[in-house]
């Protein structure tokens, strides 16, 4: 058994679900290096300095062209390098893009944890699957249009009115033959 910490979707490293117990219990100073590396390098690779530098290296290896009488090789240089980079990029990107979204729940549970008139049961609701989901934006559509209607009257809703998806039972699975 591996002893990395594993999320709420089971995917060892993946980022767990900023509800569950696992997030706030997860410290280890391998992934706190990992993200400061990750922050430092998506910061810098955003930078004009970063550009520069990109840019300098292909005119370089554009200069060198004709010293290499432009062969596969020469080809084989830029193509290698940047598929390298673009391949580890993807990674560290994909960190920054985690925590900021983790830090953004976060931030918005705390928004519908300090306003009465929210439903404090919106918290968290990004562990709800796609179709659970669609029906609280069904919600918001319908409000919407209640607004419409109403004209400039200004009222207060929630979505403890109608309920959440996840009050109703749950929706059977299909079988194999439903599903085709």
């Amino acid at each position: 058994m591996s002893a990395v910490p594993r999320s709420g979707s089971g995917h060892a490293g993946a980022m767990p679900s900023t509800t569950s117990t696992a997030y706030a219990a997860r410290h280890s100073p391998l992934l706190t290096a990992f993200d400061r590396f990750a922050s430092g390098v998506t910061r810098w690779a955003g930078s004009p300095a970063a550009f520069c530098a990109a840019l300098l290296v292909i005119a370089g290896w554009a200069v060198t062209g004709p010293l290499f009488g432009f062969s596969e090789n020469w080809q084989l240089v830029i193509n290698t390098g940047t598929t390298i980079v673009t391949f580890l990029m993807v990674f560290l990107i994909q960190q920054s893009q985690n925590k900021d979204s983790v830090a953004l729940h976060l931030k918005l549970n705390e928004l519908l944890a300090a306003n009465r008139q929210a439903s404090n049961r919106m918290i968290g609701i990004e562990g709800l699957d796609e179709q659970d989901l669609r029906e609280v934006a069904s919600f918001y559509l319908r409000l919407s249009e209640r607004a419409k209607e109403t004209g400039p009257i200004k009222e207060a809703h929630s979505i403890d009115e109608e309920g959440m998806p996840t009050d109703a039972p749950p929706r059977p699975a299909l079988s194999q033959r439903e599903a085709a």
